[in-house]
């Protein structure tokens, strides 16, 4: 066994086809002065011709995942167009009187190497974008062919050193049973287009490699779990056999959940918690209403921001939260403001170099710098409010006077609709992200300038325990079910409660099938989450009594350790299916 790590989930068995590497055979003799203006001619040309492809790409893209996956593209030909990029090709063949496609391969070297060489994950993922995109450039110089895939109609699990979205958006989803690849990471472009086409993915495996374990060759038999991230290479019948069930499982469990999606989510003892979806694109959004979501809990507005060459416009924006509110027909739909800064970083806008980026420049910090960024956004929501049930929620605030001076520019935003004599929800509500300790200790405080909380628990963890989750070393050490987050947690709900206000839950704990009887004992309003969460947790809920939860509270809070508080959270829901499966009939419990 292997362990990569999981990036698309579900289970691939099947034989395997390794990519090649691009080999290129390029000239070695420098070219003649007289020369120069057909080289330039030469790489315009197959400029041109790479633009229109990857157009092409881009359109026939967007009918299979949505507009938004569709402009990871808009990066590529961003790239072809970037000055930078392309005076240093420009260069190599003006001064070193080298051919086209040896200026672009050298270009592309340079810049490859100096993103690999910084310990950030976002610009590791922009030098595969230039490899991508300089690879097509090169196939037009060289008149090379497409690396092609299999034309049979064999199904078959794709193994590559890298895998680029231009070579993604040619794989046939129907063909490809996964896809293995030796670098990337969760939040590669790649991995995002896995899972909108819902093709399994295990990235990394490269770090997991020792000198013992045999190359992946074209024809081994492979399993991979793209949930946790496990590879199986040559296995054996046995756990070929344990695969086939695990996967047979799988698909009737999706089959059976459907039949709950229009289900409410109410406990049997009569507790009603709304299950809401966290969002970036419309794609997601079609997923989770068939989920049977009740509102969108997170709107992730920075997606709009990314992979663009700059800010996007007030009516650009206008029109997809509005696309947003429409579809929801008035269920909720809460927009988190920019946040960007931290691991999520915009070309076109540089955020100075930093000791710890995540404790630094970022969201709500930039937001109240950036006044002028920060009310087109808010003018932009505003305005969609009059198509639906618009909210709007602060990220990483840590002070009353932060939520003050964001209401301010708010209150500026409205005054110049009002002048304007544009419509939209005077009653918008306002809430905050409690997602840093200085928050939860001043959640009395918060609850009385805001609408609603709403708790995210990614940096809350992160930030109360000094343990940064991307990190290899101490990964393991981020712990949800710290002793002292669930004391956090109790404090927020307590203060919003006291405060008349709504608190929900937005990180990845709210679709923690074992965390649910936390939220419950906590009278939690809300929980939000991935769409492909939303049905497993809500099934747990409708067999879970809030009752019980909270007879199971105190004796959490006394837990001197987080193996304490697993213990006794799996203990309870082992009681709970018990007591399921005694009520059910035969036929329920089948």
């Amino acid at each position: 066994m292997i362990q990569g790590i999981g990036a698309s989930s579900g289970i691939a068995i099947g034989k395997t086809f390794v990519l090649p590497n691009w080999e290129w055979d390029l000239p070695e003799q420098k070219i003649d002065v007289a020369d120069l203006a057909r080289e330039f001619d030469r790489l315009y040309e197959g400029i041109r011709t790479s633009k229109s492809e990857i157009e092409q790409m881009k359109d026939e893209l967007r009918e299979v995942v949505g507009t938004d996956e569709s402009q990871i593209f808009d990066a590529h030909l961003a790239i072809l167009d970037d000055p930078v990029f392309m005076n240093e090709i420009r260069g190599i063949i003006q001064r070193q009187y080298k051919a086209a496609e040896v200026a672009v391969k050298e270009a592309i070297d340079h810049f490859v190497t100096m993103f690999d060489l910084l310990d950030d994950d976002y610009m590791k993922e922009r030098a595969l974008d230039i490899k991508d995109v300089g690879n097509r450039l090169l196939k037009h110089l060289l008149g090379a062919p497409e690396i092609t895939l299999p034309s049979d109609t064999q199904p078959f699990i794709l193994v590559a050193r890298e895998l680029s979205p231009s070579q993604l958006a040619n794989l046939n989803p129907n063909h490809v049973l996964g896809i293995v690849t030796y670098g990337g990471s969760t939040t590669s472009h790649s991995a995002i287009m896995a899972r909108a086409l819902g093709i399994p993915l295990v990235v990394g495996l490269e770090s997991k490699l020792d000198s013992q374990t045999e190359p992946i060759q074209t024809g081994d038999m492979i399993i991979i779990d793209g949930g946790d991230g496990t590879v199986y290479l040559n296995p054996d019948e046995a756990t070929i056999e344990r695969y086939t069930a695990l996967q047979k499982k799988q698909r009737e469990d999706k089959q059976r959940l459907r039949r709950i999606a229009g289900i409410r989510p109410v406990t049997p003892d009569g507790k009603e918690v709304e299950l809401a979806a966290n969002i970036s694109s419309l794609k997601e959004l079609e997923v989770a209403l068939g989920s049977g979501a009740l509102g969108v809990g997170l709107f992730r507005t920075e997606f709009l921001y990314m992979d663009r060459i700059r800010f996007p416009h007030e009516d650009e924006q206008f029109d997809v939260y509005r696309s947003v509110a429409e579809k929801l027909e008035g269920r909720p739909l809460i927009i988190r403001t920019l946040d960007i800064g931290g691991d999520k970083q915009l070309d076109y806008f540089e955020i100075p170099e930093e000791d710890n980026p995540f404790l630094g420049y970022r969201a709500i910090r930039i937001c109240l710098d950036r006044r002028d960024l920060f009310k087109t956004q808010l003018r932009a929501i505003l305005r969609a409010s009059h198509f639906g049930c618009v909210k709007i929620m602060y990220p990483l605030i840590s002070s009353v006077e932060e939520v003050r001076e964001a209401n301010s520019v708010l209150a500026e935003a409205k005054m110049e609709l009002d002048r304007e004599g544009v419509p939209y929800d005077r009653q918008t509500q306002v809430g905050v992200m409690i997602e840093v300790p200085a928050a939860v200790h001043i959640a009395d405080l918060l609850a009385e300038e805001v609408d609603f909380f709403s708790i995210g628990t990614n940096d809350l963890v992160q930030f109360t325990l000094a343990v940064d989750r991307m990190n290899e070393q101490i990964s393991h050490m981020y712990e949800p079910f710290h002793p002292a987050l669930l004391r956090m947690l109790k404090i927020t709900v307590e203060a919003a409660k006291r405060a008349g206000i709504p608190v929900g839950v937005c990180g990845e704990m709210a679709g923690d099938l074992k965390a649910l009887p936390i939220w419950l004992a906590l009278d939690i309003d809300e929980l939000s989450m991935s769409a492909h969460s939303i049905l497993p947790v809500k099934e747990r809920l409708l067999r879970t009594k809030q009752s019980a939860s909270r007879e199971l509270l105190p004796e959490l809070l006394n837990c001197r350790t987080s193996r304490e508080i697993h213990q006794l959270l799996q203990k309870f829901m082992e009681g709970v299916d018990k007591e399921q499966a005694a009520s059910s009939g035969p036929e329920e419990t089948a």
